[in-house]
């Protein structure tokens, strides 16, 4: 078991069934083996920085020990179960890292906030989410998850089974076979997914890059500063929700407006993009461009041929 005060600790004790065994990062900060949750405040900040796979969270201590019976809420609180004391990593920018899927975690993030499940339209990914639900120890989420599924699947069957032409009324051949499939109610936590607009959100992003040493022709691609977002404000706030930086945008407050002063708060275009394949959008275009600056000053220690060389790509995404 490890403890610390932010400026380092030691950690004892076995990783075995918890799956927590492959976190990377230096164990700065640990938990306590107590049995009560009041020194969790003592052992972590009220603000909380994640690293899930790869995707940074920024979330509450509260909202994380909500479900105090679940693997957050022992991680996070230091009420551990007998036989599972984990280590609590951190990765080398001090974020406290677990090794699961970053994007899926999104919704468990926010079943904890909001104690309901809301997924998008045409969601593909229950049966991982369950995993996750499964990992994290999450029982309501899973229940509300697999009543969704259910339900889901017996409306499908439902409108297969619909005959096309009958003498019986359609209202009574809608009760009997509802009553045939047994569809379960849905429970009151579910939020049901209801009809999205169609529009465009245009993604861009600028970089740096370097041509090859003494001329030559291979292209290294750099750095990638910044993500940009361009659309109408409710559909941005829709796919990318707490993603979306909206401090630079000066009309900031009503959602039925454009605005092409959005960017993202991180800078995996591959998770930009997975949100808005989710939201039900598809790429329709792109365009790309590569620039070299003046003569600027270079400042000490900067690579020259990165500094001057610059590019800039956006992409034109559609849901109809």
């Amino acid at each position: 078991m490890a403890t610390g005060n932010g400026n380092g600790g030691t950690s004892a004790g076995s990783t075995s069934g918890s799956g927590l065994g492959s976190l990377a990062g230096s164990a700065n900060v640990g938990t306590s083996s107590g049995n009560s949750s009041s020194g969790a405040g003592l052992l972590f900040p009220s603000i909380v920085e994640l690293n899930v796979g790869g995707v940074h969270y920024t979330t509450t201590l509260s909202t994380l020990t909500r479900d105090p019976d679940s693997l957050l809420g022992q991680m996070f609180s230091g009420r551990w179960r007998s036989g599972q004391q984990p280590v609590l990593m951190r990765d080398s920018k001090g974020k406290y890292f677990i090794d699961r899927d970053g994007v899926l975690f999104r919704y468990t993030l926010d079943f904890l906030r909001n104690q309901k499940l809301t997924l998008p339209e045409n969601f593909h990914e229950c049966e991982r989410l369950k995993q996750e639900a499964d990992y994290f120890q999450m029982a309501e989420m899973r229940t509300t998850l697999l009543a969704a599924t259910s339900a889901a699947n017996a409306l499908a069957r439902l409108a297969i089974q619909q005959p096309a032409s009958s003498d019986v009324s359609a209202d009574e051949n809608d009760q009997d076979l509802i009553a045939a499939v047994d569809i379960p109610s849905p429970p009151a936590e579910l939020a049901v997914a209801l009809p999205r607009s169609s529009g465009y959100i245009t993604v861009g992003y600028r970089g740096t890059f370097a041509f090859g040493r003494d001329g030559l022709a291979d292209v290294k691609f750099r750095k990638l500063s910044r993500i940009l977002v361009c659309g109408r404000v409710a559909l941005c706030r829709e796919v990318f929700g707490e993603t979306l930086n909206e401090s630079r945008d000066p009309d900031r407050g009503a959602s039925d407006r454009y605005s092409c002063r959005f960017f993202l708060k991180h800078t995996f275009l591959e998770q930009a993009f997975d949100m808005l394949q989710e939201a039900g959008f598809h790429c329709v275009a792109s365009c790309g461009s590569g620039t070299a600056s003046a003569g600027t000053d270079i400042k000490p220690g900067m690579d020259s041929e990165e500094n001057r060389w610059n590019h800039y790509n956006e992409f034109v995404f559609v849901r109809r």
